[in-house]
């Protein structure tokens, strides 16, 4: 589960299944909602900005962590289905492929 606050938005994710194939739902939250919830995300809360760089027809998201995940920089793409993902040709500036490696998952970032 994700609490989430960007900009002026407030939502909250439930998220199914592991690896590269997940399924997500999400709801809008009012202000008063999320500010209902936060006080249970305590001890487990990441802080990041998301860059979100345009890439041919696809969108890579790049998100910057702060706090105790200083230096850390994540890249995503999401795909319609696991044949979409093969094929993919990434940038050369991709490094390392962390998809499905519970060490980058946001929970365990969140929780170290």
């Amino acid at each position: 589960i994700r609490l989430r606050k960007s900009g002026r938005r407030h939502s909250l994710t439930i998220k199914r299944g592991r690896g590269v194939s997940r399924q997500e739902i999400e709801v809008d939250l009012t202000r008063d909602q999320f500010e209902e919830l936060w006080p249970a995300t305590a001890g487990c809360r990441l802080t990041k900005t998301r860059y979100d760089v345009p890439f041919g027809k696809r969108t890579i998201e790049i998100d910057v962590y702060r706090g105790r995940n200083e230096g850390l920089v994540v890249a995503e793409v999401e795909f319609r289905d696991e044949r979409e993902c093969r094929r993919f040709q990434p940038p050369d500036w991709f490094a390392a492929d962390v998809s499905g490696k519970s060490r980058y998952s946001n929970v365990r970032l969140a929780r170290e």
